[in-house]
């Protein structure tokens, strides 16, 4: 089966014309078909036209037409990135019946090189949370135990690509929104640096942070992926002008002489010993590799989530100040008065995690509170930074659990915003840091739950954290085990 292969291997099969682009999608539909019902991974797909798109692609490879670096892939994308086909929800009612004008770069940068975007997966609302619980459209379950979440806020890019259900995915990532589903669903989920991927076209959750990244099964996916869609882009002003290097030339050549960081800070008694033993296995496999690993410190990781809750949620309180009621997005149906208006739109289209952290950076940057919340995060902000750059003066790349624990039953910390917010202690300093990020299994619970491996690495040292992550995968089977076959359809939970 088509769904089976890694991306780079379908694709060479299209291309050589071993497996037709037209049988690979329907093939995906199909697959889509057994799983949805029971995952939930997708807000909307788009199967006529991904046959269109795949007899198209069909027909110039038999008239010997050169085709793209992602010829007939089937691609997802995270339900926050706007096309002009389909709705772009952002998975809430503020936007349910929103259609862009315009495409986002990333997603022009997917159809040029070929691929076939089988659908936009769901989040939740606003890119906000570490479970996909809070989708005003249902929650997405997890491909390796339904009764479990897969992680957030790229969730439905996760489950769909852990389940086979598209070659890979694009997820964006504020605080962690990449790698941690990515490690509780046991596939391979990259946070490039800040600037080497477009966000024009991305719904912005708080700019400063947000990235659009790769989520495959292999490293070379997520490479092949990058590939795609980095490099400067004018419509953003914070776009890095230069050409991103090709990350799949050295790939397969391990590094020499690497000296690997082990933070204590990521070794507390919030990591589970499942995945504690897990990661230090894989210290363990690169140290006999040759790696030397160094202690360090990164001291103010434990102020990272305080910023990371008061610079995200003041930038997200200005960014969706502008869903109304009046511009665009849902509006009241019988408002009183103007005020009414606003009030009741933004009340009744906005879910409580939304409105929860826009109420906590409206009032971060509110006049007698700003010096005291927001102007301190950034201070912090330059603290955590600052740790980062000497480390980095000690080691070529930070290694560590992605996530304290494995994925949790849904609904098992939807009653505590800060048991949730602690899913992501490990993942947030990257993003305040602006530094690249990588998770990749290494290994599974027990209970049959991957458990992930971060990577951190030094501003645009991509090419190099994907050949040290490489290093590793060629010697481990993780990323070859699938999940068991789709459980009967169940209901989804309503929103």
């Amino acid at each position: 089966m088509s769904h089976d292969l890694t991306a780079r291997e379908l694709r060479d099969r299209i291309v050589a014309g071993g497996l037709s682009c037209e049988q690979a999608i329907q093939e995906t539909i199909e697959a889509i078909a057994s799983w949805e019902g029971s995952l939930h991974a997708f807000n909307c797909t788009f199967p006529d036209s991904a046959l269109e798109q795949a007899r198209q692609i069909d027909r110039r490879r038999a008239d010997g037409e050169p085709l793209g670096a992602l010829a007939g892939l089937p691609i997802a994308i995270k339900d926050n990135l706007c096309t002009t086909f389909g709705a772009t929800t952002c998975s809430s009612k503020m936007l349910a019946n929103f259609h862009s004008p315009y495409q986002a770069t990333v997603v022009e940068k997917l159809l040029g090189a070929d691929a076939v975007i089988i659908g936009k997966t769901n989040l939740d609302e606003f890119a906000m949370g570490s479970s996909t619980e809070n989708s005003a459209f249902g929650p997405t379950c997890n491909p390796w135990n339904t009764r479990c979440v897969p992680g957030g806020s790229s969730g439905g890019s996760a489950a769909a690509t852990a389940a086979g259900l598209c070659a890979a995915a694009l997820g964006s990532d504020t605080g962690g929104s990449i790698r941690q589903p990515a490690s509780l669903c046991g596939i391979v989920g990259v946070k490039p640096t800040y600037g080497l991927v477009s966000r024009y076209g991305l719904v912005a959750f708080a700019s400063s942070l947000d990235q659009i990244g790769p989520m495959a099964r292999t490293v070379g996916d997520a490479a092949l992926l990058l590939q795609v869609i980095a490099g400067p882009d004018p419509r953003d002003s914070t776009s890095w002008p230069q050409p991103p290097p090709d990350y799949l030339a050295d790939l397969e050549e391990p590094l020499e002489g690497v000296r690997l960081g082990l933070p204590r800070e990521f070794t507390d008694e919030r990591v589970q010993p499942e995945v504690a033993a897990a990661v230090r296995q894989a210290v363990e496999f690169y140290r006999g590799q040759g790696a030397d690993i160094v202690p360090v410190s990164l001291p103010h990781t434990r102020y990272g989530i305080a910023a990371y809750y008061v610079i995200a949620p003041a930038e997200a309180s200005s960014n969706l100040a502008r869903y109304d009621g009046v511009h665009y997005g849902y509006r009241t149906a019988h408002p009183e008065d103007l005020y009414d208006l606003y009030a009741a739109s933004r009340a009744e289209g906005f879910g409580p995690e939304v409105q929860r952290r826009i109420m906590l950076g409206t009032y971060a940057l509110s006049s007698g509170y700003y010096d005291a919340y927001y102007l301190r995060a950034l201070k912090i902000r330059q603290l955590i930074k600052r740790d980062f750059d000497e480390a980095f003066k000690q080691c070529d790349f930070l290694v560590g659990a992605t996530s304290p624990t494995v994925a949790f039953e849904l609904g098992a910390k939807s009653s505590d915003p800060l048991a949730m917010y602690l899913c992501d202690v490990f993942t947030v300093t990257c993003n305040i840091a602006g530094i690249p990020g990588l998770s990749l299994p290494c290994g599974f619970s027990a209970a049959g739950l991957p458990i992930g491996l971060q990577l951190l690495g030094p501003a645009f040292s991509e090419p190099r954290m994907l050949r040290l992550a490489r290093q590793y995968e060629k010697h481990h089977d993780w990323h070859r085990r699938r999940p068991p076959p789709p459980p009967h359809a169940t209901a989804r939970t309503p929103a």
